[in-house]
């Protein structure tokens, strides 16, 4: 039970207090360019959330029983690369097949996945703090959900915002990226909600 109750804490921690995009400020390429559309960016959420557990479920693997005994983990960055590029060939296969309009309003958005910080970063960082596989399921799992979470309300405000009237100054990105340091703000409130939880 005791294990159960970490792993939830852990992946609601990933998802709403470290969360990637607000307190690390990974992804914000996507973040910024597909969240002008609602559907877009639920898209672009759930391909995030593909790549980043099934990455996960792959380097460290990889990273533990083959770079670390070969004596060549040096090369992590460039394995997880290759990893997460294939991961987002096929989603985009997928993509392009069960749903060609969502593949063509991602645009260049989709194979940027490949290089989106978020991904790699989940990778890098389960195998730099030397987590065990379940951590970091948890952490991938929380990382990606907290990805999806936060484009798609970030898109749900863009487009409240656009219809709003708001001084010309601030039109467009500008309200944007005011809007996205203000959820930031509000999530760094979270930051003491497991002080007393002993883990």
């Amino acid at each position: 039970m005791q294990i159960f109750i970490s792993f939830i804490l852990a992946i609601i921690s990933s998802m709403l207090i470290d969360n990637v995009v607000l307190s690390r400020f990974y992804g914000i390429c996507p973040f910024l360019g597909v969240s002008k559309k609602v559907k877009s960016s639920l898209g672009m959420g759930i391909a995030v959330v593909f790549v980043i557990l099934l990455a996960t479920v792959i380097c460290w693997p990889l990273y533990n029983y083959v770079l670390v005994p070969a004596g060549i983990a040096f090369l992590d960055t460039v394995v997880y690369i290759l990893v997460i590029a294939s991961l987002v060939q096929l989603v985009g296969l997928f993509i392009k097949k069960y749903s060609p309009s969502l593949y063509k309003s991602l645009g260049i958005y989709l194979p940027l996945i490949t290089t989106n910080c978020a991904v790699l970063g989940v990778a890098q960082g389960n195998t730099d703090q030397g987590l065990s596989f379940l951590d970091s399921l948890a952490n991938g799992l929380g990382t990606s959900i907290g990805f999806l979470l936060i484009i798609v309300t970030f898109s749900c405000i863009r487009t409240r915002l656009d219809s709003a009237n708001t001084p010309k100054a601030f039109k467009g990105l500008p309200i944007a990226l005011v809007t996205a340091a203000i959820m930031a703000i509000a999530l760094m409130g979270l930051q003491g909600l497991f002080s007393g939880i002993k883990l």
